[in-house]
């Protein structure tokens, strides 16, 4: 009984939401912040390897 209530009080809330006109704004938000996660991953990762490359090559040539 309870959990057909709750199924039932969720579809409510989500046809609600579909209906309503902030959703498509609201999925447009998260495409920009998966956008902007994916661009920082990649630059975190090119900067990580260019750092490593940097810190390997003092490495050696401290070393020796």
């Amino acid at each position: 009984m309870w959990r057909c209530l709750v199924s039932t009080r969720f579809t409510r809330q989500l046809m609600a939401f579909l209906r309503n006109e902030d959703g498509p704004t609201a999925v447009e938000y998260a495409v920009m912040l998966a956008l902007i996660i994916v661009v920082c991953i990649a630059a975190i990762s090119t900067l990580g390897s260019n750092a490593n490359a940097t810190f390997n090559e003092v490495a050696s040539t401290v070393g020796s």
